[in-house]
């Protein structure tokens, strides 16, 4: 059995501080700079091979990424924070990292992947949530770590680890994500399309909390929503409102009129599908016929024709309502992900050899996700090549629920969550 109290409470108390280290420098999607710095420096230090940033992602699959502009006070805020300067210049501008052990010995290739994200959640400030009693709530303006992506990463370091301790014992290659911008569901598609999947046998990943409690683990999670996230941007003419208001075209009409419209898109008959505006900003002044107007939506499908038939229904409507008003209208997206399966032979490997590890005492019933993860093109990557994929959820109490200002998590799913993935990848080295 492999268990992180097998290096003792020392190594275990090094990685709660940090987890809590991460947890205090929270950074949303695309500009996890000083995230991604620690996490290399630390994958290096181990002996990996360790790529950052550009030589991560497909740059040409990125999506809802800030403008070069706010990325560069991104930057800045991280080197303030104390991030390595030669990791920040070696990412060139984007997030993410990929660290390679090659044992020299044939075998599978295994790839693991850790979301590092924060989510744009205001943590709370007050005595009853325990990192800001305790001093480690985030230390930036409206980005919290209130998914669990803080204890991903570091479960991600400690196999790291683990792993590279018993590096004689393994064969093939192991291939560990660190993967930016999952909130959004922004980053995943760019790295699986950089190819680092193509040649990979079985893949794992996994969820905190998602309402499995402290002591037990979901072999697979599943009902993975497909989604499309876009912003509408409609361009119109300004006017007076009193003395000219037939010179103008409002925008604002053709952005109210397309959201009423959305909502009313059928339910398909084969599943659930989802559509929700969540933003709508528009006008200058009460007296001003409204030039412009900017839409947030999104779309979802329970599979990839579900979500498609939203989302062929919806562009129709947009593109009507900037006809009916005589306004232009653009599209851009913001992110995308895909419906995916877990591979029922490592599910049942995943539940098999969590009950041998120290700290899980219970296999819980599988987690409907409800929503989407875009880990899923990761893992139709990997199955689409023959090979085998997994996702799974970890059991941690937590103290609200997750994208709360109050979140947190029972850290001793950072003892047995590394504990499980080494010891799948102790199991499944031996395969091929």
């Amino acid at each position: 059995m492999i268990s992180m109290t097998a290096l003792g409470e020392e190594k275990l108390q090094k990685y709660t501080d940090l987890r809590r280290e991460f947890h205090a420098h929270a950074e949303t999607g695309w500009t996890e700079f000083w995230t991604t710095a620690r996490i290399a420096g630390i994958l290096d230090s181990l002996g990996y091979e360790v790529l950052v940033g550009r030589n991560v992602l497909d740059l040409d699959s990125v999506m809802g990424r800030p403008s070069d502009r706010e990325i560069s006070g991104f930057i800045e805020r991280a080197l303030a924070q104390g991030a390595d300067p030669g990791w920040i210049k070696k990412m060139d501008g984007y997030t993410g990292a990929v660290a390679l052990l090659r044992t020299g010995k044939p075998g599978p290739v295994l790839a693991f992947r850790f979301d590092i994200d924060a989510v744009d959640v205001a943590e709370a400030q007050d005595e009853k949530h325990r990192p800001f009693r305790e001093g480690f709530a985030s230390m930036n303006d409206n980005a919290m770590h209130s998914c669990g992506h803080d204890a991903h990463a570091v479960i991600g370091l400690a196999l790291a680890e683990l792993l590279m301790d018993k590096k004689d014992s393994l064969a093939g290659m192991i291939k560990l994500i660190f993967q930016p911008a999952e909130e959004g569901v922004r980053g995943g598609k760019a790295v699986a399309a950089k190819g680092f999947l193509d040649d990979v046998d079985f893949f794992l990943g996994a969820h905190v909390g998602m309402g499995v409690p402290t002591g037990s683990v979901s072999p697979a999670c599943g009902d993975f929503l497909c989604t499309t996230k876009f912003d509408l941007t409609y361009k119109g003419k300004a006017a007076h409102a009193g003395g000219a208001p037939n010179e103008g075209r409002n925008a604002l009409l053709a952005a109210a009129s397309a959201t009423l419209a959305l909502a009313g898109i059928p339910p398909h008959k084969d599943g659930a599908t989802r559509i929700n505006v969540g933003v709508l900003q528009a006008g200058s002044g009460r007296n001003v016929v409204p030039s412009r107007a900017v839409m947030k939506v999104e779309t979802r499908g329970l599979t990839m024709d579900l979500n498609s038939y939203v989302y062929d229904r919806a562009m129709e409507i947009v593109s009507g309502a900037a006809s009916m008003y005589g306004v232009e209208m653009s599209m851009a997206k913001m992110g995308e992900a895909v419906d995916a399966l877990s591979d029922q032979e490592l599910a049942g490997m995943v539940g098999e050899k969590a009950l041998t590890i120290g700290g899980i005492d219970r296999i819980a019933p599988s987690v409907s996700l409800g929503g989407s993860e875009d880990v899923s093109w990761m893992m139709r990557a990997v199955q689409k090549r023959g090979g085998k994929a997994v996702y799974f959820v970890l059991g941690t109490d937590i103290a609200a629920g997750h994208h709360n200002e109050y979140f947190d998590i029972d850290e001793k799913v950072l003892d047995y969550g590394p504990a499980l993935f080494a010891e799948l990848a102790f199991s499944l080295a031996a395969r091929k």
